[in-house]
């Protein structure tokens, strides 16, 4: 058995999109990896204040800083699909780990608001 290769498949073809994003995110110097994880831990710091300090200062209080969110969101992901072809920079991984850190954040204050 010479050569097992993997067959050029959807899966396999899926496995190596993710496998070359997951890489984009850690990099191949551990100051890129440091920071991808400080933009995440930033992230959810900023969303526990986005949630705890916006939404008593702002008039409309609560659908109004989801709705803020929302949009931000949404514009930075459109932005992001029209910029990054395959592999993205840092400064998107540093976007995309605070979007995702922030999303984090709201997602388990609504828990321990529900609970």
């Amino acid at each position: 058995m010479s050569g097992s290769r993997t067959q050029d498949t959807r899966l396999e073809r899926l496995q190596r999109r993710w496998g070359r994003s997951l890489g984009a995110q850690i990099g191949r110097r551990w100051a890129t990896g440091g920071t991808a994880l400080l933009a995440l831990l930033g992230g959810i710091f900023l969303g526990q204040n986005l949630s705890s300090i916006l939404l008593l200062k702002l008039t409309g209080g609560r659908p109004m800083v989801v709705l803020a969110i929302v949009i931000t969101h949404e514009l930075l992901v459109r932005i992001r699909t029209r910029a990054v072809s395959d592999l993205p920079n840092l400064g998107w991984v540093v976007a995309d780990n605070v979007r995702v850190g922030v999303v984090f954040a709201l997602v388990l204050e609504a828990f321990k608001l529900g609970s």
